[in-house]
């Protein structure tokens, strides 16, 4: 019998998504929930598990295709009469391969690419780039796949190059002669890609965006940080970051000037009582954007853990839409890939989002005399239609005080 498998209800507002990566092949055997199919949906991957265990079947949604909620996938042949079909494919194959031994003799060279490892395009391209074997690379994907980040540090550490690439080495010296190489590649945008670079240019079209500066000195943040951060690792199980203390920062100064926390509807302005703040996480597929709930109310342990968490969640593949809907106000962190100053662009409908950037020792003058401090550009983008400037510029420096005096964090000042 064969049962049918359909995609899932995906979320609210998603009707449709993009068939990712098939994690497997007809003729396998799969357990009843164990993915066998991941979807790209506008903000996450979804994997859609077997209803049933038996053998995958027919795959209807080949990968790349769009296919809309409720439409059919693949079959999974159900009960040991399925498992037993596979078991009775090779007497047949048998016979081809005495007709045709040359086709057979290619079969390693899946083997070699990692055909018992499931890899998505842009995994397997690059593991052929940096002839690698993926066999001898650990995933710290979900269930263990690889991502892009793992293929990456093995091709800098050089302990997983691939055995074959010894022989290539000949025929690969004489390619110069040839003249460098002016090869293209064209990759089909993912559905995360597309969406995210839909929404970036609707908040260009429709906002009237604006963006302030201002600079922050870290040196106190950074001498708490340094004082407790064992103390605070040891109690509360997570890592003391910057990124708690800005979202206290920012939750007290949204408090001070609530049209920042606003957004437009139509010809009315919703006024937010919560902060529920949109953080800017690196995943393997993209940048995606997690929302801490009502994190003013949250202590910096809880938000630490909450950033810590979603980190964790997106690395491995796993948020959900409910981790994405929503959010007020969004902190973007550039500096941890060594932005030293950008504009960020808004998150529609938010209405303003926080840029903070690299820290770096520059020369300042306090108190008339030049010293060097660890500074920070912070850069506020907002929708000049909502917010004035007057109210951006009193935003930012409130955040700026409250990160240069951290007691006032304690004192809700």
């Amino acid at each position: 019998m064969a049962t049918e498998v359909k995609v899932p209800t995906l979320g609210e507002s998603v009707t449709e998504a993009t068939v990712g990566q098939w994690l497997k092949k007809p003729g396998e055997a799969v357990k009843a929930d164990e993915p066998i199919v991941s979807l790209e949906t506008d903000k996450v991957a979804v994997d859609v598990p077997a209803p049933v265990a038996g053998v995958l079947g027919d795959i209807v949604a080949k990968e790349g295709d769009t296919v809309e909620v409720g439409a059919l996938l693949a079959y999974v042949n159900e009960g040991a009469a399925a498992a037993a079909a596979p078991a009775a494919a090779p007497a047949p194959a048998a016979k081809a391969e005495a007709a045709a031994p040359a086709p057979a003799a290619s079969a390693p060279a899946d083997d070699e690419e990692g055909g018992n490892l499931t890899l998505s395009p842009a995994v397997r391209r690059l593991v052929l780039e940096h002839g690698l074997d993926p066999s001898k690379i650990k995933g710290t994907g979900k269930d263990g796949r690889l991502t892009k980040d793992d293929v990456v540090a093995a091709a800098a550490a050089g302990t997983a190059k691939a055995a074959a690439s010894a022989p290539a080495a000949a025929p690969a010296a004489a390619a110069p002669a040839a003249g460098p190489s002016r090869a293209q590649e064209r990759v089909k945008m993912t559905r995360l890609r597309q969406t995210v670079a839909k929404r970036l240019k609707e908040a260009q079209n429709n906002a009237a965006l604006l963006t302030t500066y201002n600079d922050v000195d870290m040196t106190n943040v950074i001498e708490a940080r340094a004082k407790y951060k064992d103390l605070f690792e040891k109690k509360h199980g997570v890592r003391l970051g910057f990124m708690g203390f800005f979202t206290k920062a920012v939750c007290m100064a949204l408090r001070d000037i609530p049209g920042v926390n606003a957004q437009i509807e139509g010809d009315e302005i919703v006024y937010n009582d919560f902060a529920d703040i949109s953080v800017a996480v690196s995943a393997p597929n993209g940048l995606v954007v997690p929302v801490i709930r009502n994190a003013e109310s949250l202590s910096v342990a809880d938000i630490e853990k909450t950033i810590g968490n979603f980190g964790k969640k997106a690395k491995e593949g796993t948020l959900t839409m409910e981790d994405m809907k929503g959010g007020t106000f969004t902190i973007s962190n550039g500096g941890v890939f060594g932005s030293l100053l950008s504009s960020p662009i808004i998150n529609p409908p938010q209405s303003a989002v926080l840029g903070l950037h690299r820290i770096e020792d520059r020369p300042v003058v306090r108190n008339g005399q030049i010293v060097i401090r660890p500074m920070m550009y912070l850069a506020l983008s907002y929708d000049h239609r909502l917010i004035d400037g007057r109210e951006a510029v009193t935003f930012l420096v409130a955040v700026k005080n409250a990160i240069e005096d951290p007691t006032r964090l304690l004192i809700d000042l």
